[in-house]
């Protein structure tokens, strides 16, 4: 479904003249089916049954009135079950899942390159209920500890630098978009989650509050918070969206999820930061000139799309810091 569509289905489905459709079930369907068939088929039975629990669980869970599972936690899980197979069978030989010891489990951890806690927590969940099926009978993760720091471990920036930050993106020299995301990171400690994710109507201009995620109290902003904010809102108010988040983005105007990662934006040529000296940044936004994508050479694509992919990986924390790099 392009984009076209997608926008066309959110306006008839939010004014009552269409069903919504069920493209976004279906497509979580077929990756969780590709990280079931990649999985070695000794091992590949109880992870089906494993796949097939989550979402019962997560209607369960929705009936219930708690947090349920979203497709993107139940694919990361399955993945990290297809890995341990893989793991299993390629590197301990071991073709059942009842042979599996904490050894392997300990192995397996190591050999992990990032979101080692992250895997641990979901191979407790995949033993747990191969136990209660009878399909291990000792639980190999019981005896395993999560190692490492528990905080934020990234890269923070000195106190001078947030002051020139500070200064920045409370006048108006800086874009709305970019001192909004600034202010809220810098301030309120706010995540790239809880900014994307933040709507209207969590905004309380009464008490001069917003709710930010899932902190259990709303968030009191400051002054020069509120009028960043407020300045934003009038950006945003010339596009005449009814998008109901409160950041927007030219693709998102005309439609009504949440924007993708956010990256604040860099009008200045001088000031962007994969720009040398006296060279211009390449962009085919109407911006920064008439260029389109098939205007660019082959190579000039794939660079784009490997910076496309780069920074949809930053998250917020390291748009502050590239900031500061300039």
């Amino acid at each position: 479904m392009g984009s076209l569509a997608r926008a066309l289905e959110a306006f008839l489905t939010q004014h009552g003249l269409a069903l919504p459709t069920d493209q976004a079930q279906r497509l979580a369907a077929g990756r969780r089916r590709c990280r079931i068939d990649a999985i070695p088929l000794p091992l590949r039975t109880p992870v089906q049954a494993f796949a097939e629990s989550m979402p019962r669980a997560r209607e369960c869970a929705r009936k219930a009135g708690t947090l349920p599972r979203t497709d993107s936690t139940i694919e990361t899980a399955l993945a990290i079950v297809r890995d341990l197979a893989r793991f299993l069978t390629g590197t301990r030989n071991k073709q059942d899942w009842a042979l599996t010891d904490v050894h392997d489990v300990e192995a397996f951890r190591a050999a992990m390159t990032k979101a080692r806690q992250r895997g641990l927590i979901v191979l407790r969940q995949y033993f747990r209920f191969a136990r209660s099926h009878k399909i291990v009978l000792i639980d190999p993760t019981l005896g395993v500890k999560a190692k490492g720091p528990s905080g934020f471990s990234g890269t923070t920036v000195a106190v001078d630098q947030q002051r020139q930050l500070f200064r920045r993106w409370t006048t108006t020299d800086a874009h709305p978009h970019e001192a909004l995301l600034g202010i809220l990171v810098l301030l309120h400690a706010a995540s790239s989650s809880e900014v994307r994710l933040l709507r209207l109507d969590d905004l309380d201009p009464t008490n001069g509050t917003i709710r930010l995620g899932k902190r259990p109290h709303p968030v009191p902003m400051r002054p020069v918070s509120w009028s960043t904010l407020q300045r934003w809102l009038a950006h945003r108010a010339n596009w005449g969206t009814d998008n109901p988040y409160v950041i927007v983005t030219r693709i998102t105007k005309t439609s009504q999820p949440p924007p993708g990662p956010l990256q604040h934006p860099t009008p200045n040529p001088a000031e962007h930061p994969t720009c040398r000296p006296g060279e211009h940044p390449r962009s085919h936004s109407a911006r920064h000139g008439p260029r389109r994508r098939h205007d660019l050479p082959r190579r000039s694509r794939r660079r784009r799309s490997a910076r496309a992919a780069q920074g949809e990986r930053t998250g917020v924390r390291h748009c502050v810091t590239g900031t500061m790099s300039r």
